[in-house]
């Protein structure tokens, strides 16, 4: 008996899933953000805001992740090879577990000085740091028009969050900027420059689990592996399901196999089509990989999912 491995074609083909309206919106953050990063990195350096250098290591991580994005949209569109049948759509999620650690250094580097700094307070200028943050600002809401103006893809979703976040750090620069230059009170900017770090790694934590998640191939969390077995176990005609098995795509699509238990080889034809549209149209799987078996080999859903045996 083979598999049967179903794909819908009537979908488009998700090599080509970065279209022009999001490609365009998420090259044209991409310049905006760094381009400014690069301001905001000198500018801190040049008025010795620590404010300002955490701002701007924010905002090189949203550039790394827009580029991270444009990049794995570009070789995701590679065909799948004899050594790749599944494509190159997982070099994002690669990527993006190294960005994530990168910046988990960025933060340590920055409080380390930011603890240096309230031990041994140091001159900045004050109203250097609050120019360039409100400017920093206004190219986080460039930003964020541009994004959402654009197609809505997952990609786009998650960058509007990291513009978001870029605000809130822009505005923590120029608090510190503003209480420098009219209390010349030293602490508050490395005391803020560690609030803007725990920004960056509340959102590399959240980025090294997702990511993690997926390399690991484990079940999306938006769906329920028991809930999924269960309902394909109720289509008619059908035993038992066993070896299931949901997990995550390259191009951020979920996957299934499983083996479905049936007592009439004759009616697979009539199962696999109730299976597909079930698995379609309630969770959203299209990428499906089905193994009819007839009854008696199976073993049930519970066992195989690797719960442990009851005591």
């Amino acid at each position: 008996m083979q598999p049967h491995d179903h794909h819908n074609h009537s979908h488009p083909d998700h090599r080509a899933h970065l279209k022009t309206g999001s490609g365009t919106s998420l090259a044209w953050a991409l310049v905006l953000t760094f381009s400014f990063a690069i301001v905001e990195a000198l500018s801190g350096w040049w008025s010795g805001s620590l404010a300002l250098l955490g701002d701007a290591g924010h905002m090189v991580s949203d550039s790394t992740a827009l580029g991270l994005a444009l990049l794995a949209a570009w070789i995701a569109r590679r065909p799948p090879s004899a050594t790749h049948t599944y494509g190159f759509g997982r070099v994002e999620t690669l990527t993006a577990f190294a960005n994530g650690l990168l910046m988990i250094v960025i933060v340590v580097a920055i409080v380390v000085s930011a603890i240096e700094r309230l031990q041994h307070p140091q001159t900045v200028q004050g109203g250097a740091v609050m120019g360039v943050a409100m400017f920093g600002l206004l190219i986080n809401v460039a930003v964020m028009l541009v994004l959402s103006r654009g197609e809505q893809t997952l990609n786009t979703r998650g960058a509007l969050l990291h513009v978001i976040g870029d605000m809130l750090g822009s505005v923590a620069a120029i608090l510190s900027g503003a209480v420098i230059y009219f209390t010349g009170w030293m602490p508050i900017d490395p005391i803020l420059s560690m609030v803007i770090c725990a920004l960056i790694l509340t959102s590399s934590i959240n980025l090294l689990r997702e990511s993690l998640h997926v390399i690991l191939e484990g079940v999306p969390t938006n769906l329920d592996l028991r809930d999924v077995g269960a309902a394909m176990a109720q289509v008619p005609d059908v035993a038992s399901v066993h070896d299931l098995h949901i997990w995550t795509m390259g191009n951020g699509q979920p996957a299934l196999s499983a083996h479905v238990v049936i007592g009439d080889l004759a009616q697979w034809p009539d199962i696999l089509a109730r299976q597909l549209q079930l698995l379609d149209e309630r969770y959203q799987i299209e990428h499906v990989t089905l193994q009819p078996e007839l009854r008696g080999d199976a073993q049930p859903l519970v066992q195989v999912i690797h719960e442990p045996p009851a005591q």
